[in-house]
């Protein structure tokens, strides 16, 4: 089971993760969509794979700030849980992915096991980001086995 956590703001992450999931779900896997994810409903024990925007000067989008704001103060045992990123951004601005590597800081400080490198979007790419996306794919399918 893999839950996909999603900050969207104007609705391309949602539709990277949705892209995403129907081709985790088409490989045998089972994905969950979480747009407003809280931390009580997740597997701790499970695979979280993080689909967000950066927003404004570097923010998380309004629908995943309260779960990072819940993982900051919970402080709770993650050691079992698995996590990937994937964060769309604009490196035109200094704080290009900043919200994928503050979800990332926030998993790592509380011991959850980082499977890859994050994937960092950029919009300054010509490529559509749902096919930067699926061509990453792999590779998380690849740290799940």
């Amino acid at each position: 089971m893999i839950d996909i956590l999603v900050g969207s703001q104007m609705g391309a992450a949602e539709y990277v993760a949705e892209q995403v999931a129907e081709t985790l779900v088409q490989a045998g896997y089972e994905a969950t969509l979480h747009l407003k994810p809280e931390l009580d409903h997740l597997n701790p024990r499970g695979v979280w794979l993080v689909i967000t925007s950066t927003y404004g000067a570097g923010d998380l989008p309004d629908n995943i700030q309260p779960f990072a704001d819940q993982l900051a103060q919970d402080r709770r045992d993650l050691t079992t849980l698995s996590y990937a990123v994937i964060t769309l951004g604009d490196s035109a601005y200094d704080t290009f992915c900043l919200a994928g590597e503050k979800i990332a800081h926030l998993l790592d400080m509380q011991q959850a096991k980082r499977l890859l490198t994050p994937l960092q979007i950029d919009a300054q790419n010509a490529e559509l980001p749902e096919d930067h996306a699926l061509r990453w794919l792999p590779e998380f399918i690849k740290q799940l086995k």
